[in-house]
Parts: C-alpha cells; sequence; structure tokens
C-alpha cells in the first residue's frame, strides 16, 4: 500500500480508518478506540469519507447535516459538516408505529430530533454555490423526522469533526415522519425530546436559518465534491433538542408541537444487509 500523502494524511493511513470503521459497521461490532491518525482538517476527514462510501455496499440516498461547534472553527472552517445516508437505514414512520433502529453495543448511539427535507429534482452538478432561497426551490416535501447517531466508537464525537465525518458524520440512519404540506408558512417548530418517558431535551427548530440553511450547505457541499444531489434524495438537517444518547432497548418518543411526533426504539445492531427489507 502506497505512503504517499493525500491532504496531509498518509494514503495507508486514510485507507485504514476507512476499512476499519467500515468493517466494524458491516459486522455490527464496537472499535475500542480511534484506527489510526484523527484527521486534523476538512480535506484529510473528507478523504477518509470518501474512501469509507468507496467501500462500502449500499445506495446513498441522502445526507445528514450537522452544525460545528465554535470550539472548533479555527481548525475546520465550515459551518457545518455531512455525511451520507444508505438506503438500509432510511426508515419511514407511520402514525402509531414504533420504528426500530440498530445501535452498535459498546459504541455511540443517540437520537436527535430533526428537520428533514426531500429533494425534488437533480442538482446541476457544475453549481457549486447555493443561496437559501435557491435550495428553497429545491423541496419537494417537508417532513418530521429522527437522525439515528451511531458509531462504532464511542468516544467518536468527543475527538472533534475530522473524526465524526472521517466516519459518515456519526449517522446510521434517518426516519422520515410525517410530512408538512404548508411549511413555507411556518417560521419556527418547538421539539421536545422523551427517552423511556423521561424529558430529555427541548429546542426550536427555526425554517429558514436551520433547514434551509442546512439544504444550501448539503447542495454546495456535495456538488463541491463530485456528489450533486438527487432527486429524491432526504436531507437530515441538524439536531434540534440535542444529542441524547441512547441504548439498545430503550426507546424514544420527539415531539413537535403543533405537527406531531415520531417514536422509535433503538435495538441491538447485527451484521449490516445491505439491501434487505425495511
Amino acid at each position: 500500500m502506497s505512503s504517499a500523502v493525500l491532504h496531509g494524511l498518509p494514503a495507508d493511513g486514510a485507507e485504514m480508518i476507512a476499512e476499519q470503521f467500515v468493517r466494524a459497521r458491516l459486522a455490527g461490532q464496537s472499535l475500542m478506540q480511534y484506527p489510526g491518525i484523527v484527521p486534523t482538517t476538512l480535506a484529510d476527514a473528507y478523504r477518509c469519507q470518501e474512501l469509507a462510501i468507496d467501500r462500502f455496499p449500499d445506495q446513498i440516498v441522502g445526507w445528514k447535516v450537522a452544525r460545528i461547534g465554535a470550539a472548533f472553527a479555527q481548525r475546520f472552517p465550515e459551518e457545518r459538516l455531512v455525511g451520507p445516508v444508505f438506503s438500509r437505514n432510511l426508515h419511514t414512520a407511520r402514525v402509531g408505529q414504533v420504528v426500530d433502529f440498530p445501535v452498535i453495543e459498546g459504541g455511540f448511539g443517540a437520537v436527535e430530533a430533526e428537520i428533514v427535507l426531500r429533494v425534488n429534482e437533480d442538482a446541476p452538478a457544475d453549481k457549486k454555490v447555493w443561496s437559501i432561497d435557491e435550495a428553497a426551490e429545491l423541496v419537494r416535501s417537508f417532513h418530521l423526522g429522527v437522525e439515528t447517531a451511531v458509531s462504532p466508537l464511542a468516544t467518536l464525537n468527543e475527538l472533534g469533526p475530522g473524526a465524526v465525518i472521517s466516519d459518515f458524520g456519526n449517522n446510521w440512519g434517518v426516519i422520515v415522519g410525517a410530512s408538512i404540506g404548508e411549511w413555507r408558512s411556518i417560521e419556527e417548530i418547538v421539539a421536545l425530546t422523551f427517552i423511556d418517558d423521561g424529558f430529555v431535551g427541548r429546542g426550536t427548530a427555526f425554517i429558514r436559518q436551520g433547514a434551509l440553511g442546512a439544504l444550501a450547505f448539503a447542495l454546495s457541499k456535495c456538488a463541491e465534491r463530485g456528489r450533486p444531489l438527487r432527486a429524491g434524495d432526504y436531507i437530515s438537517t441538524g439536531a434540534i433538542t440535542g444529542v441524547h444518547d441512547i441504548r439498545s432497548g430503550q426507546q424514544s418518543r420527539l415531539v413537535f408541537e403543533g405537527c406531531g411526533e415520531v417514536e422509535c426504539r433503538a435495538v441491538r445492531a447485527g451484521p449490516y444487509l445491505a439491501g434487505a427489507p425495511r
């Protein structure tokens, strides 16, 4: 294996990071430590993510978006990050249904109340910069939803954005709930999160700067990477009430005031079967 340097991280180091995370995810097994040197730049981190995507035996059906905290802004000078959502881990929540989602025993697991947007048409491959108003024109539908943030590595978030980006943005699924038809008339939505009936968080989603801002970022970032958004893609736009730890066997209820709710349950992950029925 070549040891040439790519974006500052040795090529064999980036390959090892991608290989170890993909292998662990496919097996549903945890990692005891980060598999190599944690990327210290956006270029290095996304290089690892690209190598992992190339190895993963499933189709991308969307992207998660999350904010980069102020403490990391100097080293990672973008307001948000993205990670792929794969077909097998895209779930639809129907009214009254509890959706099961996998968590890796010994790894990181959390639920996040989010607004999920679906893209109406293929984004032009040559358009690299998107405004919020331009992004809004590409929205097919607006949904209540949940990101299931899961990693084989329990300490992934603690290691910062470089680690998070390298491992698919700490994403292991999106649950798509009820659609909101008149979303353009809504300025904000208040959400509450409960785990096993215990209240764990409350927050407000601001539709323009939050959800649509996240979509504009995803359109720009994915185009920059040569992965322009496609018709039908789902974009999970960022945590509203926070990132809430959850373990196998626990259940979460995420309430979007005046709009509906989503219920889900963490179950122990087994081997990943790409394309299996959801």
